[in-house]
C-alpha cells in the first residue's frame, strides 16, 4: 500500500473477560468478550460509520469486575452473544460491503491486535482476513506527529494533550476524535505496523552479532514441539527468520526449552507478558536471554550442515531416527516413495555422522511443501529393512546442534563407569581460601553460564579452574568449585554474587579453601556454619563388585615386586575371591566404594583401609588381604566410585579435554519385552555382569530397544562386536556399534 493512500481508517477496540487492561491487555490469556468499531473517512475527515458494538460469547463466560465496568454487561448479556468466529465474519461482511477500499485498521497500542485477536484466533483455529495483518498504532502515530509530547498511556491522554473533551464518550469514539484532529492538523497515516503471516526457517553463523534485547528463553514446552508450534504460541509477535532454536539435551533429544529471537525489543517485551500462558494443558515459562545464548543453540559453522540448509529452498525439515547403520540415500528415497518426494533428491538428505565418519542412525530430510511433509510424517514408525524409523518435524537449529555435537563428541547417556580420571594437578589443596563454591546451579548450567554469573570477577578465575561437580550417576549435582587467583578475589566474588540469580534460580556462593573443596568432594558438607564430616561410607553404602580377573591381575602385579608376607597376602586375596560367585557369572569379590579421584588430588584421599579398619559388614577378608598386600608393596590406595566427581577442569577460554577410549558398545534392535538377563545371556562368554548393562528408556519410561554395554576389557568388546553383531536376540537381529565417551562437562 502506498503511503497516505488509505481512504478509510477502521477504528477498533476490544475488551477481554479478564482483569488485565491497558498495557497489560491480553496478558492474563482471557478471551475477547466485546468489540467496538467505527470508520473515519480520511478524505472528508469525518466519521462515516458510527460506533458499532459486537458482543462475543467466550468459551468460559465468567467476567471480571474490570470487564463488567468497561463493557457495562454481566455474564447473562455476554452469554447472549455470538462465538468470536461468527462475530469476525459479521465484521468482515460489514467492512467489505459497507466501507470503501482501501482501508486499514487503527488500534490504541499494540495489545488489541498482537496480544488478543491474533493469539486467540490462532488458538481456536480461526483464519483472519488479510487486513488484520496490517494496522496503525494510534499511540505511535501520535508520537510521530508530536515528537516532543509527554508520556502517554491511553487515548484519553492523547485527547487531553490535543485539547479534546472525551469524558462523555467511549474509547472507540475518543479514538475517532483524536484521528480527526490529527488529520485536520496535517498528519498522514503512512507505514502501518505489520504482523507476520507465518514463521520462516533460516540459519545463523556463530560469529553473528545478536541484540540481547530481542532474545527470550522458553521453558516447559511439550517435548514434540516444533519451531512452528512455538511460533504459533507467540502469534501476533514478529519472530526473525530462523529465530526459533529448539534446545536439545545431552542425548540429542528435545528438552522442553527453546531460544526465540524477535524482530525488536518491543515485541520481546510483549512476549514476556505471555509468561505461563498455555500450549494445550501445559503452561509455558518465558524468560529473558542473551544473543550469546541464542547462538550457542542456533549458530553454525561453515560445514556440511550449513551448506545443506543454505542451498535448499525446502519449507520443512524432517528428522529420521533409528536408521540402520548401513542405510543409504537411495534407501531413504525408496522409504518415502513417490507420494512425498524429497526436495533435491539425494541432495536433500543429510546423514549425521561421528567425526570419524561412522553413522549415528540419524538423518535430516528436506521437503518442499507442508503437504509433502505431512505425508512423510505419516510414515512414523514404519520399517526400513528390519528397523522401524521415528520421524519428527525438525528445525534448522536442531540440524546445527545435532551435527555440531556429534562432530565434537557423541550424544550418549553417561554412567559412573564412563567418567574419566583427571590428572593429579587438576585440583588444588591447602588451607588458603582462594576458592569459591557455588551451590544450587540449574542442572543444565554450563561453564559459560558460570563465567557470565561471576561477571567482573570472571577475570580472576585460574586457567582450568572451573570444576562442575557431578554426582555418582554422572549427572550434574548443582555444585561448582572455582579456583581464583587470590583469597581476596574469592572473598569479593562470594560477597557480591551470593544469592544472585542465574536464570530463575538464586545461587549460594561461599569462599573456601582447596582442602574444604576436596572435603566436599569426599561427601562432607560446607556452608556458612563451617564443615560437617562425611558419612561413614563403609557402613552406609552398597559394595562395588569386582571381577576375579581384576583381582588376579592385581595379585600378579603385586607379586612381581613384593616378597615374603606381601606376596603371600596377594595370593590369599586371589584365592579368597573365588568364594564370591554368582551362577553363570565370573567370580567376584566385594570392596567398599571409594572416590574415583587419583591419589594426590585430595589432601587425604580415601583408599582401601588397613586390615585393622575392616569392621564393616561390606569389607571382606579378601578385600582386607588385598589392601594389606597393596600397602606392603608400596602401591597407592585403590580408588572406586563413591559420591561426587569433578568434571574435567576448564579455563575461561578453552576446554581442551578428551576422555580416553572405553570398552563400551551400543546395542540396538532389542525386543521391547527383553530385559537385562536376556542381554547378559546374549553375551554369554564375554563376561558382562548385569550391572554393566544399561537399558535405555524414553521420557515416559518405555524401552527404546537400545542398551549400553560396558565390557571388562577392550578385547572382550572387540570380540563381541565381531562375533555378535547382527545375531538374533529372541527372533530379532540386534546391531552393535562402538560407543565413544562424552567428556563429563
Amino acid at each position: 500500500m502506498m503511503a497516505g493512500s488509505y481512504s478509510n481508517l477502521v477504528v477498533l477496540s476490544c475488551t477481554t473477560a479478564g482483569q488485565a487492561a491497558g498495557d497489560l491487555l491480553g496478558s492474563d490469556e482471557s478471551e475477547i468478550v466485546h468489540i467496538l468499531w467505527s470508520v473515519v473517512d480520511t478524505t472528508a475527515n469525518t466519521v462515516s460509520v458510527p460506533v458499532q458494538s459486537l458482543v462475543v460469547k467466550p468459551d468460559h463466560s465468567e467476567l471480571s469486575d474490570e470487564a463488567k465496568s468497561r463493557t457495562g454487561m454481566d455474564e447473562g448479556a455476554v452469554a447472549g452473544g455470538a462465538p468470536i468466529q461468527a462475530v469476525l465474519e459479521q465484521l468482515h461482511q460489514s467492512l467489505t460491503n459497507g466501507v470503501g477500499a482501501p482501508f486499514c485498521l487503527v488500534v490504541d497500542g499494540q495489545q488489541a491486535m498482537r496480544q488478543c485477536l491474533h493469539p486467540e484466533t490462532c488458538k481456536k483455529g480461526i483464519s483472519l482476513p488479510d487486513y488484520f495483518y496490517a494496522f496503525f498504532d494510534l499511540r505511535r502515530e501520535f508520537r510521530k506527529f508530536q515528537s516532543t509530547s509527554p508520556a502517554i498511556s491511553s487515548v484519553r491522554d492523547m485527547a487531553q494533550h490535543l485539547g479534546l473533551d472525551v469524558t462523555a464518550v467511549d474509547e472507540c469514539q475518543a479514538m475517532c476524535l483524536v484521528i480527526e484532529r490529527l488529520i485536520g492538523l496535517g498528519h498522514k497515516f503512512t507505514d502501518p505496523e505489520t504482523v507476520d503471516y507465518k514463521y520462516e526457517p533460516g540459519t545463523y553463523q556463530k560469529n553473528e552479532l545478536i541484540d540481547d534485547d530481542t532474545i527470550l528463553r522458553v521453558r516447559g514446552l511439550p517435548w514434540q514441539s516444533s519451531d512452528q508450534d512455538i511460533a504459533r504460541f507467540f502469534r501476533g509477535l514478529n519472530i526473525t527468520k530462523g529465530g526459533v532454536a529448539v534446545c536439545l539435551n545431552p542425548q540429542g533429544r528435545r528438552n522442553g526449552e527453546a531460544l526465540v529471537r524477535f524482530a525488536s525489543k518491543e515485541h520481546r517485551d510483549l512476549a514476556l507478558l505471555r509468561h505461563k500462558h498455555h500450549i494445550g494443558q501445559r503452561y509455558i515459562e518465558v524468560y529473558k536471554a542473551t544473543g550469546e545464548d541464542f547462538l550457542k543453540v542456533a549458530g553454525g559453522n561453515a560445514n556440511e550442515a550449513t551448506a545443506f540448509l543454505r542451498d535448499s529452498a525446502a519449507e520443512v525439515i524432517v528428522r529420521m531416527r533409528g536408521l540402520p547403520y548401513t542405510a543409504t540415500a537411495a534407501d531413504i528415497l525408496n522409504f518415502f516413495g513417490q507420494s512425498c518426494p524429497v526436495a533435491g533428491g539425494e541432495k536433500g538428505i543429510l546423514f549425521v555422522r561421528y567425526a570419524n565418519g561412522r553413522s549415528t542412525g540419524d538423518a535430516f530430510v528436506l521437503f518442499e511443501t507442508e503437504a509433502y511433509a505431512q505425508l512423510a510424517l505419516a510414515k512414523h514408525k514404519e520399517s526400513l529393512g528390519k528397523r522401524y524409523i521415528e520421524l519428527f518435524r525438525s528445525t534448522a537449529a536442531e540440524v546445527q546442534q545435532v551435527w555440531n555435537r556429534y562432530q565434537q563428541c557423541p550424544l550418549i547417556h553417561t554412567t559412573p563407569t564412563m567418567i574419566p580420571m583427571l590428572p593429579q594437578q587438576a585440583i588444588t589443596c591447602g588451607s588458603i581460601r582462594d576458592c569459591v563454591r557455588m551451590r544450587g546451579l540449574p542442572y543444565q548450567a554450563t561453564h559459560d553460564d558460570v563465567l557470565a554469573f561471576l561477571g567482573e570477577y570472571a577475570v580472576y578465575v585460574r586457567d582450568h579452574g572451573i570444576h562442575m561437580v557431578l554426582n555418582s550417576s554422572g549427572k550434574p549435582s548443582g555444585d561448582c568449585f572455582i579456583q581464583m587467583y587470590s583469597p581476596e578475589a574469592a572473598r569479593q566474588a562470594a560477597e557480591k554474587c551470593h544469592r544472585q540469580y542465574m536464570g530463575d534460580r538464586y545461587i549460594e556462593v561461599f569462599q573456601c579453601s582447596g582442602d574444604e573443596m576436596n572435603f566436599v568432594l569426599m561427601g562432607g558438607q560446607l556452608n556458612k556454619n563451617g564443615i560437617v564430616s562425611p558419612p561413614n561410607v563403609y557402613a552406609a553404602e552398597a559394595p562395588v563388585l569386582l571381577d576375579a580377573q581384576m583381582c588376579d591381575y592385581l595379585g600378579q602385579q603385586m607379586t612381581a615386586t613384593a616378597s615374603g608376607p606381601a606376596a603371600a597376602a596377594a595370593a590369599a586375596a586371589v584365592a579368597a575371591a573365588n568364594q564370591y560367585q554368582y551362577p553363570g557369572y565370573p567370580p567376584q569379590v566385594q570392596v567398599p566404594q571409594m572416590s574415583i579421584l587419583p591419589q594426590g588430588m585430595m589432601q587425604s584421599p580415601r583408599g582401601i583401609p588397613s586390615p585393622a579398619a575392616a569392621t564393616s559388614p561390606y569389607y571382606t577378608s579378601a578385600a582386607a588381604a588385598a589392601a594389606a598386600a597393596a600397602a606392603a608393596a608400596g602401591y597407592p590406595p585403590a580408588m572406586y566410585p563413591q559420591y561426587y566427581f569433578p568434571s574435567p577442569p576448564v579455563s575461561p577460554t578453552s576446554v581442551g579435554y578428551y576422555p580416553p577410549p572405553s570398552p563400551v558398545l551400543r546395542m540396538r534392535g532389542i525386543p521391547y519385552n527383553a530385559g537385562v538377563p536376556d542381554v547378559v545371556n546374549f553375551f554369554g562368554g564375554y563376561q558382562v555382569p548385569p550391572e554393566y548393562v544399561q537399558m535405555l528408556v524414553d521420557v515416559l519410561g518405555r524401552p527404546t530397544g537400545e542398551a549400553i554395554i560396558t565390557f571388562l576389557s577392550h578385547e572382550f568388546a572387540q570380540k563381541a562386536l565381531l562375533e555378535k553383531n547382527r545375531q538374533l536376540l529372541g527372533s530379532q537381529p540386534v546391531e552393535l556399534a562402538p560407543l565413544e565417551l562424552v567428556p563429563a562437562l
